[in-house]
């Protein structure tokens, strides 16, 4: 089984900055492209930022010169640095990844949701 496990979540006020971690573990062989989404209340989920197994990079409109996604392969993780951050960021943060399992399917998997909360 292959699980994600999110962390790094919190209070922040408005102007300052948070960075969201995201570990894969349990079995399986490749992890390709990474990602984070967010849900805010009465939202729907939207894409955040994707970064490829090679390191190439997408963002929203709505977070790009603010935050910046990358990744360690060696730790398995995901990172995703948010700075300068507005209350209109406040939402749950979930990761996602495309991994390859022993089973050698490659499926979607999320992690469990971070909270991030900008006050005003």
């Amino acid at each position: 089984q292959v699980q994600l496990v999110e962390s790094g979540g919190g209070l922040v006020q408005t102007g300052g900055s948070l960075t969201l971690s995201c570990a894969a573990s349990g079995s399986f062989f490749t992890i390709y492209d990474m990602g984070w989404y967010r849900q805010a209340p009465g939202n729907e989920r939207e894409l955040v930022a994707t970064i490829s197994s090679v390191g190439t990079t997408t963002y929203a409109d709505s977070v790009k010169g603010r935050f910046t996604i990358s990744r360690d392969n060696a730790k398995n993780t995901v990172y995703l640095q948010m700075i300068s951050l507005k209350p209109e960021d406040t939402a749950v943060y979930y990761c996602n990844s495309k991994i390859r399992s022993i089973h050698w399917s490659i499926d979607d998997y999320w992690g469990q949701g971070t909270q991030v909360t900008v006050s005003s």
